[in-house]
């Protein structure tokens, strides 16, 4: 996966006017424009879409918002701040994400395409991936805990390149991303098991998915206890019947796996994971 890093005016802009306010000033901006050019204000909101999809060519149906905002000196200050912020970014991406690219690629065993990042300001607290191929990303960086922006960046991304489920069935789609990125990449990069993190309302899931999961990495039946005693995850290898045909697969075939055996995975684990 290639990737570019960018500040776009439009785009940083549109986040400033319907994202938070980040400060004082941009709310008093925003009243402003609200107050003076509400016509003008809803025609930009539509502009999303749009902006991200061909940022090059992109020309705004009516640009008198962005042309008031970026004559402010509190936008010319904020833009210097996402440059300065752009190449932190970068900086985190390729000295991380450009060694452990591989990594990804062995657990989630499918071909992502080329990004564009959209790189906002990260008082906005923001990572959103509205057009196929483009992430905006607005997010502090955590200097005791770096690469947690990078996991949080690709479990945005895989998730937008795998299909869309039902309803009923996105908690496995969200576990399941959970095990290949917050648990088993960062486990590879950390060195460390990380498989106790993640959201609380899917720790139960994934613990009942766990043996499967194994599976999948194809791990050997033999070594599958070593595995439960260095994540601390606890199952009856007896009870699970071993599949080596999940090593085959990538990872939205794996999730369709545990949709459509949902009622068996669960049954055989509910009771003896600990």
């Amino acid at each position: 996966m290639k990737t570019k890093f960018i500040v776009n005016d439009y785009a940083l802009i549109w986040n400033l006017l319907f994202q938070a306010s980040i400060s004082e000033n941009i709310y008093k901006i925003k009243q402003y424009l609200w107050e003076t050019y509400r016509n003008e204000y809803n025609l930009t909101f539509k502009d999303k879409i749009s902006i991200l999809k061909d940022y090059k060519n992109f020309i705004p149906s009516n640009d008198t918002i962005y042309n008031i905002v970026i004559e402010k000196k509190e936008y010319d200050k904020i833009k210097k701040q996402a440059e300065k912020y752009r190449i932190e970014i970068m900086k985190l991406w390729d000295k991380n994400q450009k060694e452990t690219d591989h990594l990804l690629n062995e657990i989630i065993r499918k071909e992502l395409p080329n990004y564009t990042f959209f790189i906002v300001c990260k008082e906005l607290n923001v990572i959103d991936h509205p057009v196929k191929s483009s992430l905006v990303i607005g997010k502090s960086i955590n200097k005791k805990a770096p690469l947690n922006l990078l996991l949080e960046i690709n479990m945005k991304i895989i998730s937008n390149n795998l299909k869309k489920y039902p309803e009923e069935n996105k908690k496995f789609k969200n576990a399941i991303i959970e095990l290949a990125v917050l648990n088993e990449y960062a486990t590879r990069i950390y060195n460390r098991s990380c498989y106790l993190i993640g959201k609380p309302d899917l720790l139960a899931l994934k613990r009942q998915l766990y043996p499967y999961w194994l599976m999948y990495l194809g791990v050997k039946k033999e070594n599958l206890n070593s595995y439960m005693m260095r994540d601390k995850i606890d199952f009856d290898i007896n009870k699970i019947t071993y599949n080596k045909e999940l090593q085959e697969m990538n990872l939205e075939e794996f999730i369709d796996f545990c949709i459509k055996n949902e009622s068996t995975i669960i049954k055989k684990t509910k009771e003896e994971v600990i």
